[in-house]
């Protein structure tokens, strides 16, 4: 018991490309202070703006696959074709080693490889739009991705919405405010309830 609140607990929030996962994140992050972010490694070419290191961290597809051959990854998935993504073992090690909790950002698949490796440590929430048709107007409003990405990336989300039932609960963000308010309420009712 001892043992466990030690090394801490982790919220992972995962969901199809648009639901809203990273703004569910970012908004944890600063109202749950004892939560730190996995920064979760991937192989894609990096977005305008984005940090290595703090968005993610940036490797090349050689990289990545030598660190899955170095086991150095907790859990990891070639997301679309080339592009790679996963934690590594040594983010997690790191947040708990500062007495932190771990929060994610990952991918469907991700999420339920860490929630099987990690159990009742871990709380797992998919994320859901309200509609798929939703959706694909989020991933629209983005202005980030060609026609081509936005059908692959609806249909991968139709797809990853049968998953939506191995997870602890579902959190449907349909009014964001509403949303915030009750992942905040789910992550702090599990911190406090210890194992």
């Amino acid at each position: 018991m001892a043992e466990s609140a030690q090394k801490g607990k982790m919220i992972i929030i995962s969901a199809p490309s648009g639901a809203g996962k990273t703004t569910i994140v970012k908004h944890l992050l600063q109202i749950v202070p004892r939560l730190s972010f996995s920064v979760s490694a991937c192989s894609r070419p990096r977005r305008k703006g984005e940090v290595n290191g703090k968005d993610y961290w940036f490797m090349t597809e050689n990289e990545f696959k030598q660190k899955i051959e170095a086991g150095e990854f907790a859990e990891w998935e070639e997301v679309y074709p080339g592009h790679y993504y996963g934690t590594l073992k040594k983010e997690i090690e790191r947040i708990w080693k500062a007495g932190k909790h771990v929060v994610f950002d990952v991918d469907v698949k991700g999420g339920m490889n860490l929630k099987k490796q990690f159990g009742s440590r871990a709380l797992a929430i998919f994320v859901s739009p309200p509609s798929l048709e939703i959706l694909e107007k989020r991933l629209r409003k983005r202005s980030t991705e060609t026609e081509e990405k936005i059908r692959e990336r609806t249909q991968k989300a139709s797809r990853e919405m049968e998953y939506a039932s191995r997870f602890d609960t579902v959190l449907v963000n349909d009014r964001l405010e509403e949303t915030l308010d009750r992942a905040v309420e789910m992550v702090t009712t599990f911190i406090e309830n210890s194992k």
